[in-house]
């Protein structure tokens, strides 16, 4: 049986019409990408998560840890799967991505401490309105727990902003963006992050659980990620992923170290985080038709 045929000197093996259908063009392949990453980001964790709900979760069982801490890397594996998969391919990186630059960092420190200020702002308002007052003693507390200030710092980088970022922000935003407006794509990743953080209401010993599902604060929990999704969008915007990771791990460790559960403070974060995205947008989008204004 011929293993092989000649080719006429000059021809190609393939026709340029079959080239043309079998290369994808960049909206169904982008398509393709979001769904293959939704597919292994929630997989991932749901099932990560599943397994420490089935355990009895970290307060009651400590094997349950295990499964929990892999969870949150569902978005990471994706985004790195995705990474591959375009390298393989030779694809062109998405028009939208923002990449990592040394000189956007200390833009990127600008935009941690705006993070952070979001929330301690919040929480003084609250306090003022006859919330809870402000104790440093439970943010000692809080890194005590985690085994002191190296181990808290950690946790906080790894658990949330690293796992989840790249994936994300850097992975799931530019390929949406070719076809959605940024504020619409804020609005489908908040939506989608809200979604992919329910099973942490089933885990005993998780933040969620503490708060309740379907509590007030648990509540304003779900709904706190839209303004969230879009202030760190907002970030990675103007300084990429670094950015993203920062505004990511600024608003989780000083709400962490602030014990932020209270609906009241959680209100008003949510509304201060909005008033914040909608100015960062508004300038971003302003700087932008200028540069295009300017290079005409």
């Amino acid at each position: 049986m011929p293993t092989s045929q000649a080719t006429p000197q000059g021809s190609s093996l393939t026709s340029p019409a079959s080239r043309t259908a079998v290369a994808p063009t960049p909206g169904r392949s982008y398509r393709a990408d979001l769904t293959l990453f939704m597919v292994i980001a929630f997989a991932v964790s749901w099932l990560s998560w599943g397994v420490a709900i089935a355990l009895g979760g970290t307060e009651t069982n400590a094997a349950a840890n295990a499964p929990y801490m892999l969870g949150a890397f569902g978005p990471l594996v994706g985004a790195l799967v995705l990474r591959v998969r375009r390298r393989r391919r030779g694809e062109p990186v998405p028009e939208h991505v923002v990449p990592f630059r040394w000189a956007l960092l200390p833009k990127a420190l600008l935009l941690l401490v705006l993070g952070s200020a979001t929330v301690l702002a919040a929480a003084l308002l609250a306090s003022r309105a006859g919330g809870p007052e402000l104790s440093l003693d439970v943010a000692k507390d809080a890194v005590e727990d985690f085994g002191g200030p190296a181990a808290f710092l950690v946790s906080m980088l790894v658990s949330g902003p690293l796992s989840e970022e790249p994936g994300w922000r850097g992975t799931a935003y530019p390929r949406l963006r070719a076809k959605l407006g940024t504020f619409r794509v804020c609005l489908v990743l908040g939506v989608t992050w809200a979604v992919w953080h329910l099973p942490l209401f089933f885990i005993d010993g998780t933040v969620q659980h503490d708060l309740g599902l379907a509590t007030p604060s648990g509540v304003l929990f779900v709904a706190s990620n839209i303004p969230m999704a879009m202030l760190v969008t907002a970030a990675y915007e103007r300084a990429g992923i670094a950015a993203a990771i920062a505004v990511h791990f600024a608003v989780n460790t000083t709400m962490i170290l602030l014990a932020v559960e209270e609906p009241k403070v959680q209100a008003m974060i949510l509304g201060i985080q909005t008033l914040t995205v909608t100015a960062l947008l508004l300038t971003h989008r302003t700087e932008r038709l200028r540069r295009a204004g300017s290079s005409r």
